[in-house]
């Protein structure tokens, strides 16, 4: 017959099963750790679904700068393609602040898919997420409003001193000699005021 085990061999058994659950716990969290060892970082643009349904940002040529230019910074692209800098970018040419948290944008952004889609070249837009955490609701947003143009990112207000930001939306309407000859610090109401405001700071008919 086997001996009963004893109340200290009992208590052992539990201390032992204790420590081992406890082991299994701490190999689990690092399920988020990177092969070398190191904390994974949030999506970037490369890895967010759906970026690549965006268009992709174009390669811009390095320019001297102007006299009222945009900010001076460069900005990661939010789907596929090389940083912009702003400051090089010439118009005509619509910079649209938003962020896909702000219901404002939302509500202009039928106009602005409107205006690219009837402007076409005449001119160009480009958007720039702002303040966002989100990526991936930023990209779902920019692919469901159907904006077919480039967008770039700027979490940490690069921004928001050059072009005097209280919050989006915003607009800047930039000339063809990369001077922003306007900006507009409120939603668009109508597709009427948008198209309006092109043919008066840009002089872009269509």
């Amino acid at each position: 017959m086997s001996k009963l085990s004893s109340p200290r061999t009992t208590l052992r058994h539990a201390a032992l099963i204790g420590v081992l659950a406890a082991a299994g716990l701490l190999l689990a969290g690092c399920g988020d750790q990177k092969a070398d060892g190191q904390p994974q970082t949030g999506p970037t643009s490369a890895t967010v679904a759906g970026a690549d349904q965006l268009t992709p940002c174009p390669t811009v040529e390095s320019r001297p700068p102007v006299a009222n230019a945009l900010p001076d910074v460069s900005l990661p692209c939010l789907g596929d393609g090389p940083d912009i800098r702003l400051s090089d970018l010439r118009g005509p040419l619509l910079v649209n602040v938003w962020a896909q948290w702000c219901g404002p944008c939302r509500h202009e952004a039928p106009y602005l898919a409107a205006l690219h889609a009837k402007a076409g070249d005449k001119v160009k837009l480009i958007g720039i997420d702002y303040i966002d955490t989100r990526p991936d609701l930023a990209v779902k947003f920019a692919v469901e409003q159907k904006w077919d143009y480039p967008h770039v990112a700027d979490r940490d207000k690069q921004i928001q001193q050059g072009l005097k930001i209280g919050g989006p939306p915003l607009t800047a309407f930039v000339d063809a000699k990369g001077a922003v000859v306007y900006v507009h610090r409120a939603p668009f109401t109508s597709q009427q005021e948008l198209d309006q405001l092109v043919r008066e700071k840009l002089g872009v008919t269509w």
